[in-house]
């Protein structure tokens, strides 16, 4: 099976391929949103879906047990929302900068964005409802004023919209490629050209709903995905880099590292994840972010000096001050 889901999207779709032939709709669709919306949907979900016209074939609703044709296109709309009540916690919250429009927060490693099956409580949304006033409400219930994301186990900068105009603005932004995502990561292996670009499409890993992979443009959920890299230091076996994101896939920097075969040290979900730094979870940090203010539209650059995880990694393999001034030359300065 091959899909595509988009945050911005309410329907999750997929192309029926050959091996998926003659399957039965209800059992499609099920795998389907178990890999792109929920992992915790059930079949009986699924068939509830289908007699509520929420489950198309070709544009138009089939009963359960009907038989799918190679080249085929299944559109599922989930359940329309449960009303739910996100309550607000008194986590801290390191919030960068902050205005009527916009905040933007320095997320730590360990913390979930949102709330999601498994992570109802604790996360990013929960704490930013009690220390941040107003928040959109395009993003639903679970996701008041996100318009992006990064990875639990990543670390730095995301903007949320604290209105509706931000929140359409910076989604412009984002779609239109106008907002500077900047990472540093420390990546297994000796990287031997100085900067390259990974174009490579990335989807639904086809096997694993958790992971993401690169896949053939011509696979149904490959989405074009663009990365940009420099080396800033060669520790031996160990390379500082500098990641740029042209485009924002589920997990990008980390499906294109570990597609090109550098992934990122202590990533245990595209990488065994063995380190000697004490690292738990990716050495991957969102240091700068840079994009327009949705009412002024002056150009605005926020950055978070990297956390002592990072910093500790980069001592034990022998970093000295001066590159850590000179990290913090070239990306914490406005």
């Amino acid at each position: 099976m091959t899909n595509r889901f988009d945050f911005e999207e309410e329907a999750v779709y997929a192309l029926v391929e050959a091996d998926y032939a003659n399957k039965r709709l209800d059992v499609f669709a099920t795998q389907l949103l178990q890999e792109q919306y929920a992992p915790e949907f059930t079949r009986s979900q699924v068939q509830r879906l289908i007699s509520s016209k929420r489950v198309l074939v070709n544009g138009a609703p089939k009963s359960a047990n009907y038989k799918l044709r190679a080249g085929e296109t299944v559109e599922v709309f989930p359940p329309e929302p449960v009303e739910t009540e996100i309550v607000a916690q008194d986590i801290p919250l390191n919030i960068v900068y902050q205005d009527e429009y916009i905040a933007v927060i320095n997320k730590e490693k360990g913390m979930v964005v949102h709330p999601s099956p498994g992570h109802d409580s604790g996360t990013l949304v929960n704490a930013a409802m009690f220390h941040i006033k107003d928040l959109s409400g395009i993003g639903g219930e679970i996701r008041p004023g996100i318009v992006h994301r990064i990875d639990k186990m990543t670390s730095g900068l995301l903007v949320i919209a604290k209105n509706d105009l931000a929140h359409l603005s910076l989604s412009e932004q984002i779609k239109q490629r106008e907002v500077h995502r900047i990472y540093l990561a420390l990546v297994s292996g000796n990287i031997k050209e100085d900067s390259g670009t990974i174009n490579a499409p990335i989807g639904r890993h086809p096997k694993d709903r958790k992971r993401m992979a690169v896949l053939d443009s011509s696979q149904g959920s490959a989405r074009e995905a663009v990365t940009h890299y420099t080396v800033l230091h060669r520790f031996g076996e160990t390379t500082l880099i500098e990641a740029r994101l042209e485009t924002g896939r589920t997990h990008q920097i980390r499906v294109h590292l570990a597609h090109i075969k550098h992934p990122c040290l202590g990533d245990d979900v595209y990488s065994s994840g063995n380190n000697n730094l004490g690292l738990e979870g990716q050495a991957l940090h969102a240091i700068r972010l840079e994009l327009l203010h949705p009412k002024t539209h002056e150009q605005m650059c926020f950055f978070a000096q990297l956390p002592e995880y990072f910093t500790k990694a980069l001592l034990k393999l022998g970093a000295d001050s001066k590159l850590l001034d000179e990290i913090n030359a070239k990306y914490c300065v406005k």
